[in-house]
C-alpha cells in the first residue's frame, strides 16, 4: 500500500476534528461499519461495569475481578491463530454478523447468576463471549483498508480509536449509573440488545474482501490451516518492521494489570459502597484520555509515519509517569486525572501501531497478522492480570501494586526507543 506523500498531503488531516465528520459524510460504507461498532462497543462497557458490580457484591474480592479478566483474555491467546486464518479465507462480514448474533444469547445467560456459588458461570460465559470476539476482531480490523482509501486510513483509525474511547467513557459512566439505579441485570440486557442491532446493521453492509484463490485440499496440514499459519509466520519473520509493530500492544500489556487496579481503586481504595459508580468514573476517564491521545499526537507531533513511530516510543513514558502519580493519588479526582493522562499514551500506541500495520501488511495476510497481534497481547495481558491478582491476594497494598506496574512501562519504552535509533542509523 502506498505511503503518504508529504508533497501531496491527504485531504484528511488526522489532527483536525472536522476530518472525522468529513470522512463519515463522504464514505457511506465506512459510516455504516462505524455505527455498528459504536452500538456494540457501548453495550460492551455496560456489560463490564455490570459484571464488576456483580462480582463485588457476590465476592468482595479483587482476585475475582482478576479471574473475570483472565477469562476475557485467555481465548484470544488460544484461538487467535485460527481466527486469523479464518478471517483471511472466508467472508469477514459473515464472521462479524455471526459472532454478534451468538453473543446476544451468551450475554443473556449472565442473568441466571444469583449466588456466590454460581460465580463460576460468570467466568465460563466470559470465556465463551470473548472466544466469539476473538473471531470478530481480526475480521473487523482487517476490513478497514477494504472500506477506505489509503489517504483515509489515519482518520478512519483515529475515529475508530476515539469512538472506542468515547464509548468506554460514556458506557462506563452510564453502566455505573444503570447498575446502581436499576441493577446490574439492566446493564446486561442493554449489552445483549446492542449486539443484535450491530448484527442487523452489518448484515446490510457491502464489505469487499480479496479472498485467496481456493485450492484443492491435499493433506491434513492444508485442511487444518497449518500451512496458512506457517505462511503468515514466515511473512512476519521476514519483515522486521511488521514484527516490531506487532509487539507494541504486548509491550503495553506488560502493565495490563492496571485494568484490575482501576476497579480495585474505584470499589475499595476510594469507595466502600461497591455500587459501581467510582470504578465507572475511572473507566470513563480512561476512555476520555484514549479519545484525546491520537488526535493530540497527530496535531502536535505530525502525521507522517516517522512521527507516528516517534510518538509510540514517547507514549510508553507518558503512561509510566501517569500511573506512578496515580499510585499516590490522594483523591478520586486526582486519580481520574492521572488515568486520563495515562491512557492518552496507551491510545497512541494502539491507534498508531494499528494504522502502520494496515499500511504495511497486504490484504492476504492482514487477518493473520492482527490475530497474532491480539493473541500475543492477550497472553501477556493474562499473565499481568494473574500476577496482579496474586499480589493483591497476598496482601500487597493496591498502591504498591500500581507503582510496580507503572515502572514496567519503562521496559517497552526503552526497547522501542533503542530499536528506532538503530533503524534510523541503518537508513542514514
Amino acid at each position: 500500500m502506498p505511503k503518504k506523500n508529504s508533497k501531496n498531503p491527504s485531504p484528511y488531516s488526522a489532527g483536525e476534528y472536522r476530518s472525522y465528520f468529513k470522512l463519515l459524510a463522504a464514505n457511506s460504507r465506512f459510516r455504516r461499519f462505524w455505527i455498528a461498532g459504536v452500538i456494540s462497543q457501548l453495550g460492551n462497557w455496560f456489560n463490564y461495569i455490570g459484571i464488576f458490580v456483580l462480582l463485588s457484591r457476590l465476592t468482595g474480592s479483587g482476585q475475582a475481578v482478576s479471574w473475570f479478566l483472565l477469562a476475557k483474555f485467555m481465548p484470544t491467546s488460544i484461538l487467535g491463530p485460527a481466527a486469523g486464518v479464518l478471517s483471511d479465507k472466508i467472508s469477514r462480514k459473515t464472521i462479524m454478523v455471526t459472532c454478534d448474533l451468538l453473543r446476544v444469547l451468551v450475554v443473556l445467560l449472565f442473568l441466571f447468576v444469583k449466588t456466590a456459588e454460581q460465580v463460576w458461570l460468570i467466568y465460563l460465559l466470559a470465556l465463551v463471549q470473548e472466544s466469539l470476539w476473538t473471531f470478530a476482531d481480526p475480521a473487523r480490523r482487517a476490513s478497514v483498508p477494504n472500506l477506505c482509501q489509503p489517504e483515509e486510513l489515519n482518520v478512519a483509525n483515529g475515529l475508530s480509536g476515539a469512538t472506542w474511547s468515547l464509548m468506554l467513557a460514556v458506557g462506563a459512566a452510564l453502566g455505573g449509573f444503570v447498575s446502581a439505579s436499576f441493577g446490574w441485570r439492566a446493564a446486561i440486557i442493554i449489552d445483549a440488545a446492542s449486539f443484535l442491532f450491530s448484527a442487523l446493521i452489518m448484515s446490510r453492509l457491502d464489505l469487499p474482501h480479496n479472498q485467496p484463490i481456493k485450492t484443492k485440499k491435499t493433506g491434513l496440514p492444508e485442511l487444518l490451516g497449518i500451512n496458512d499459519l506457517r505462511e503468515g509466520f514466515q511473512y512476519v519473520t521476514d519483515n522486521s518492521q511488521v514484527a516490531m509493530l506487532l509487539l507494541v500492544k504486548s509491550g503495553w500489556a506488560l502493565s495490563g494489570g492496571i485494568l484490575v487496579m482501576l476497579t480495585v481503586f474505584g470499589e475499595q481504595v476510594f469507595s466502600s459502597s461497591g455500587q459501581g459508580g467510582y470504578s465507572g468514573v475511572l473507566y470513563s476517564f480512561r476512555g476520555m484520555g484514549a479519545a484525546l491521545g491520537p488526535v493530540l499526537a497527530w496535531r502536535f507531533l505530525g502525521e507522517s509515519n516517522k512521527s507516528m513511530y516517534r510518538s509510540i516510543g514517547m507514549s510508553f513514558f507518558i503512561s509510566s509517569a501517569s500511573y506512578l502519580l496515580f499510585s499516590q493519588a490522594p483523591t478520586l479526582a486526582w486519580a481520574a486525572l492521572f488515568v486520563l493522562c495515562g491512557h492518552i499514551g496507551g491510545a497512541v500506541q494502539w491507534v498508531f501501531s494499528t494504522t502502520l500495520l494496515q499500511q504495511l501488511v497486504p490484504d492476504k495476510f492482514r487477518g493473520r497478522v492482527f490475530a497474532a497481534e491480539m493473541a500475543l497481547l492477550t497472553f501477556v495481558l493474562s499473565l499481568s492480570t494473574y500476577f496482579t491478582g496474586a499480589a493483591l491476594d497476598h496482601g500487597l497494598h493496591p498502591r504498591q501494586v500500581v507503582f510496580r506496574l507503572a515502572l514496567l512501562f519503562l521496559l517497552p519504552g526503552i526497547t522501542w526507543t533503542g530499536y528506532r535509533l538503530i533503524a534510523v542509523k541503518k537508513t542514514g
